[in-house]
């Protein structure tokens, strides 16, 4: 049992009173430990746990300040998270609520970098193979860039210097600041919007990773990535990279250098059209020996010295061939005679007429025409002719002799 006097607090009252005890005594401290559970609700808030070995701390960072974050929190990361530690009344749990937090090990800015970098080169948006080719000499270049700073001078004094009839078109930007990223991805997209730019050159002076940040954001990287003109690099000095150097067609490490890549000088194009001239004076006048060369053991030849001559040589040999053919073409023809006269013996030999011409002859029956081969075709009385070596006869069967008749009946005489 309760002592009469004792004070009985409601749920929501203990709370308040533990609520008050923390808010007054844990403001603005710096907590340590590895992040885990990190979600992000539909609110915009981000919620997440710090944890150590022995305990944990539920945490949140309000949407204003998760919006500005530079990083991605993710589970596992170590971190340092500054804020106030509160009460979650309706929940019943303390929390901090996180205004800071930095990554342990690297600065909050290069972690951002690399995130970024490795989110976008697994895109493709650094292949080598999606550079556009920046052209020799451009007809008119664009420039994104602040108009104060010294990259725009370097720029125009080296332009003036090695070809001061290029055009230029200057898109005035913040390179620096919370509205840079924003400024720098339109004037890109303003130039893609123009038909008549041949090259951009996104520039900037050198400085630390702070002052570089407008070209390690996303905006950026991918308003130059869909940029479908060729885009260089020019940031910072030659020790400085920015995820912009990556995603761009050329990477200069100067503003200057920019400017002396961009256009040959016109030094350097005269050399090159001299040079050319000699190449192809000196490739004629190879051609031109050659020829010369070729007409004299033309002029020399037996062809055109006596072409008369050439001729009737052609000639007699175009005889000599022609007896040759003839001669050839009288022995094929005695060999074929002698073939054929073989050929007429042997078919003459076989030839009835000449069976006949040894005293036989042939017996056809007058009636039907049938050679009689046998008596017993016959019958006593029958009209036959006889087929002789020369001329032939008609007589009258008047004895038959022999002979089996056809079906072996024999016919007797009448």
């Amino acid at each position: 049992m309760n002592p009469p006097d004792a004070k009985i607090y409601t749920v929501t009252e203990i709370t308040r009173e533990i609520k008050a005890l923390l808010d007054g005594r844990f403001r603005g401290v710096w907590v340590q430990g590895e992040v885990s559970n990190v979600r992000r609700p539909g609110s915009g808030h981000l919620y997440f746990t710090l944890k150590d070995e022995g305990s944990q701390l539920q945490a949140v960072i309000y949407r204003a300040q998760a919006a500005r974050l530079r990083f991605e929190l993710r589970d596992g990361m170590q971190a340092v998270a500054f804020g106030d530690v509160s009460v979650y009344a309706k929940g019943g749990r303390y929390q901090i609520a996180v205004g800071e937090i930095e990554p342990r090990g690297i600065g909050a800015l290069q972690l951002a970098l690399e995130q970024l970098k490795a989110r976008l080169e697994a895109e493709g948006l650094f292949d080598r193979a999606r550079k556009k080719p920046i052209p020799m000499l451009p007809d008119r270049i664009g420039i994104v860039t602040s108009p104060t700073g010294a990259a725009i001078r370097d720029i125009l004094n080296v332009l003036g210097r090695r070809f001061a009839d290029v055009r230029v078109l200057i898109d005035p930007v913040r390179v620096q600041g919370e509205t840079a990223p924003a400024e720098i991805a339109a004037a890109l997209d303003a130039f893609n919007a123009r038909a008549d730019v041949d090259v951009i050159i996104v520039a900037r002076g050198g400085g630390s990773i702070e002052d570089l940040h407008a070209f390690n954001e996303e905006t950026v990287a991918r308003a130059i990535a869909r940029s479908r003109i060729p885009v260089i690099s020019a940031v910072g000095h030659e020790i400085d990279f920015t995820v912009s150097d990556f995603v761009a067609d050329l990477r200069v490490p100067t503003p200057s250098a920019a400017a002396e890549l961009v256009v040959a000088g016109k030094a350097e194009l005269r050399g090159r059209l001299e040079a050319a001239g000699s190449r192809i004076a000196a490739a004629a006048r190879r051609i031109l020996a050659e020829l010369k060369g070729r007409l004299a053991r033309c002029e020399r030849s037996y062809a055109l010295r006596a072409p008369a001559a050439l001729v009737r040589q052609h000639q007699q040999q175009v005889d000599e061939l022609e007896g040759r053919l003839g001669r050839a073409l009288r022995h094929l023809l005695e060999i074929a005679r002698g073939r054929l006269g073989a050929l007429a013996g042997k078919i003459e030999s076989l030839s009835p007429l000449e069976i006949l011409g040894r005293g036989y002859s042939v017996i056809l029956r007058e009636a039907d025409g049938a050679v009689v081969t046998s008596a017993a075709q016959l019958r006593h009385g029958d009209m036959v002719r006889a087929r002789l070596r020369s001329g032939g006869f008609t007589a009258r069967v008047r004895a038959i002799e022999g002979g089996e008749p056809p079906g072996g009946a024999r016919e007797g005489n009448s």
